[in-house]
């Protein structure tokens, strides 16, 4: 540690100021202006050190933590990104995606605001870019043994590099035109530029991975044809099926999923052709289902394209300010919090449920009937009188996905599927099926990209180790460990 009472002297958290509202609603660019040095490393010097290092166990890439947030003190950016990428092959990602369970383990916040770990590991990648950092790292040997990576999201794109780097030739197969799953065109610009996603993908491909954008794995190439063509198979499809709701006017124009409004704004956004689907909230008065981080792409997307008005709607309560006492450290607590779409404008109604989507003379949405509800033994309850019509004539419901999609691809790699539609597989990643693998949330389930990541990079050491007879790639966990956070 640089100071063993870093903690003490700053006490306060310090994060990047945001470009100023009118200014971003403009464009589609990063809301976060650039932080300066100083500032990080005051932040990074909060760090305690732990003796038990709480933050690695809410972490399930294992990320060292302490280890870098004392390098960035003391201003050596190199070693903190060597450190950094141990663990973690996309620290830019997480930095800008993830919701930092870290951060809800960090010793200090048991009696102060949390060491800023987020922020400094995004800021530790993009010294790396100016260092050399992410200057490609091609395997000294071939080993002659092939890999198929079904899926370019953090989990597939993490299998990939891995397997590339130990000298296995890797194909990573995408039905969309361009890499990069719901990253490229699920997570909105001004979250995660589109630059930071490009610059990773050519490290990837100077190393060796090879990209097939716009195959579809079951229809394009069938599932037998691409295990007779490679050694390995690695099942990485995300859970892409979303959920819906069934209600009374849910037949209504107007009404779209999150991600049939999301994909064709965020083409837009980086210069694409207008798509023939696109949704365009301009004008519009915008009703937002769900409250969680889709719902809020959402919120700010409808802004920028010059909504009239948008409102959120969240089945919970509001969230209280602080941690619960049922809720206690070191697990992630549900604490309110304002994204910087929520800064934009708009408004968030919680404790609210959706009743009915009422429809005009032309079959189109034109309100919908909210009820504000409690829980009573287990069961949201509406509450008596608090019925009310919310204009909308655009609907958006963003309220999660239920698993993977199937398709043909199941019955043609002999995938098993358990009862929330997941495909099943051993710990070690292995599906029923010889040399085939499930890596990500298409075994896992709706989670986080710091999970996706993580079980890619486990996935690559098992399937390593199924084509050599050993492995040297780290393994950070099984693929049935559960979160070590609520």
């Amino acid at each position: 540690m640089v100071d063993p009472r870093g903690f003490l002297k700053v006490r306060e958290r310090e994060l990047p100021p945001r470009r100023p509202v009118p200014l971003r609603l403009m464009d589609w660019r990063e809301v976060y202006e650039k932080q300066s040095d100083d500032a990080l490393k005051r932040q990074a010097g909060r760090c305690m050190d732990c003796g038990i290092p709480f933050c690695h166990n809410a972490c399930p890439l294992g990320n060292l933590i302490p280890e870098w947030n004392d390098l960035v003190s003391r201003g050596d950016f190199a070693q903190a990104s060597e450190r950094l990428h141990a663990t973690n092959n996309f620290p830019e990602f997480t930095g800008k995606l993830c919701p930092a369970p870290c951060e809800s383990a960090c010793v200090l916040g048991i009696n102060q605001p949390p060491v800023t770990i987020k922020q400094v590991e995004v800021m530790i990648a993009e010294h790396a870019v100016g260092l050399g950092g992410l200057e490609p790292r091609p395997p000294e040997r071939l080993t002659g043994k092939t890999v198929a990576v079904v899926g370019s999201g953090p989990a597939g794109l993490a299998a990939a590099q891995q397997l590339t780097r130990a000298g296995h030739t890797v194909a990573v197969y995408e039905r969309d035109d361009k890499i990069g799953g719901l990253m490229r065109y699920g997570i909105p610009e001004f979250k995660m530029e589109r630059a930071v996603l490009d610059r990773r993908l050519a490290q990837m491909e100077a190393e060796g991975t090879r990209f097939r954008p716009g195959v579809s794995i079951g229809t394009d190439i069938t599932g037998e044809q691409l295990r007779d063509r490679y050694d390995a198979v690695v099942v990485a499809t995300g859970a892409t099926q979303w959920r819906d709701v069934q209600l009374p006017g849910r037949e209504l124009a107007g009404v779209h999923q999150a991600m049939e409004y999301l994909p064709p704004t965020n083409r837009v956004a980086v210069g694409e052709p207008r798509p023939e689907h696109y949704v365009d909230a301009a004008g519009l008065d915008v009703v937002v289902i769900g409250g969680g981080d889709t719902g809020s792409d959402c919120y700010g997307t409808a802004l920028r394209q010059g909504a009239r008005s948008v409102t959120q709607l969240d089945i919970y309560p509001k969230a209280p300010g602080e941690r619960s006492e049922d809720e206690p450290w070191p697990t992630m607590p549900k604490v309110f919090s304002v994204s910087s779409s929520h800064e934009e404008g708009g408004e968030r109604r919680f404790s609210a449920s959706t009743q009915a989507l009422v429809g005009d003379e032309h079959g189109r949405v034109k309100a919908l009937r909210v009820v504000e509800v409690r829980k009573v033994d287990g069961v949201w309850t509406p509450v008596e009188g608090t019925e009310q019509d919310i204009p909308a004539q655009l609907v958006l419901l963003a309220i999660g996905f239920s698993g993977p999609e199937h398709g043909d691809l199941v019955g043609q790699l002999g995938l098993g599927t358990d009862a929330r539609t997941r495909f099943t597989r051993t710990p070690g990643y292995a599906s029923g099926t010889p040399g085939v693998f499930v890596a990500g949330d298409a075994g896992r389930g709706q989670s986080l990209i710091v999970w996706a990541i993580a079980e890619g990079r486990a996935c690559a050491a098992a399937v390593d180790e199924y084509l050599m007879g050993d492995t040297a790639l780290p393994s950070p966990i099984r693929a049935d460990a559960a979160p070590l956070t609520a």
